[in-house]
């Protein structure tokens, strides 16, 4: 079974890589510093719940396609 935080970190990593936006504009849209966003995407950090809405709203995409919340 792989490991729920590494699944989140994928997800993240590839639904941010297609939505052609970058990195800054992304981290200023939903309101945190860009080296947190580069945490979250390291895995040295994971988004509040609250970012992580901020996050799904700007790049127009459901919490589903981030988190695991299908059986595994």
């Amino acid at each position: 079974m792989e490991n729920i935080d590494n699944i989140i970190l994928e997800n993240l990593k590839n639904e941010i890589e297609h939505s052609g936006k970058k990195k800054i504009e992304i981290a200023k849209a939903i309101e945190i510093a860009p080296p947190t966003l580069s945490q979250y995407l390291s895995g040295r950090a994971q988004p509040t719940l609250a970012t992580l809405t901020k996050l799904c709203r700007f790049l127009d995409i459901s919490a589903d396609d981030i988190l695991p919340t299908r059986k595994m």
